[in-house]
């Protein structure tokens, strides 16, 4: 979602209203309030996305096989309960009343790391930790892919409008800070379209899993990931999801500021349109990490 945010605080009412504007400063978002919305289902000791949120009452949560992208999300590390969303500057978000969860992902200065960057991210560090380095490797927009494997061994992109080429112009560097001078790299030319060009589109909400992303393509567009799965004894299911965020931000877990009764979890049967605490997805795809 690259795009900068006006917002107007109405203290008084305890609302907090807001415009979404492109950086060429078209509203691309109508003014909506966010609220503060009570739940009883966080676990304010639990460091872990598994352990912070809890069960809804008659279901039960979806195990992934252990060594899986889904179990290494549903597992992934948070701050204690009361860290704040913080921007790349070092400065708290202006909205501290949409998350019940920040995952401990670093924020790098540069500003680059923004909502569909910081899902790439945890997908590279996960293929990367898993001695799966030769998997990583994305489209731009344009449709050129950049593959980590290509870059560690001094290959290049030279942009000129929509073509690239790739030459070799550097040493081999199969260092983990080359790694992230990568992601630096991809994070730049790629976004929410084109995760939504390349990445597998899943049809069947039966079919969801921990770590597929739900995705409004577009320029600009936004996106969250699936952090965990509950589901009853009739098959439906609810979830929960977390983000990135422009300007780069802390990665957080998201509210359900429609639905108190299920907060922070979210049902999607039946959805074609979804309300977040800062972005209304007028559409989404449901898309997996190949």
């Amino acid at each position: 979602m690259k795009k900068g945010i006006l917002f107007i605080i109405i203290s008084g009412l305890g609302i907090l209203a807001f415009l979404n504007f492109s950086r060429e400063g078209k509203v691309v978002k109508g003014a909506v309030t966010a609220y503060v919305t009570p739940t009883s289902l966080i676990d304010k000791d639990g460091m872990t996305i598994k352990t912070r949120v809890k069960i809804p009452e008659g279901y039960t949560r979806v195990i992934p096989e252990e060594g899986t992208f889904s179990h290494y999300i549903q597992n992934y590390q948070l701050k204690k309960a009361d860290a704040e969303v913080i921007n790349y500057d070092g400065d708290p978000y202006i909205f501290q009343q949409g998350h019940v969860g920040v995952l401990e992902v670093p924020v790098p200065s540069n500003g680059l790391q923004q909502c569909a960057d910081a899902l790439i991210r945890l997908r590279s560090e996960y293929l990367w930790e898993t001695n799966r380095k030769d998997e990583i490797g994305f489209k731009f927009t344009s449709g050129h892919y950049c593959s980590w494997q290509k870059y560690a061994q001094g290959y290049r992109p030279k942009i000129n409008g929509n073509k690239v080429t790739f030459s070799k112009t550097a040493a081999t560097n199969i260092s983990k800070e080359n790694f992230y001078k990568y992601l630096n790299l991809i994070y730049t030319y790629a976004g929410t379209y084109s995760l939504s060009q390349e990445l597998k589109k899943i049809h069947n909400l039966s079919d969801v899993m921990i770590g597929d992303l739900l995705i409004y393509p577009g320029f600009p567009g936004h996106v969250m990931m699936v952090g965990d799965i509950v589901e009853n004894n009739q098959g439906e299911r609810r979830y929960v999801f977390f983000q990135g965020n422009t300007p780069a931000q802390s990665v957080h877990i998201i509210k359900n500021v429609s639905d108190a009764d299920i907060n922070p979890w979210y049902d999607l049967k039946g959805k074609t349109s979804l309300d977040t605490p800062i972005y209304t997805f007028s559409s989404f795809e449901m898309v997996r990490f190949k």
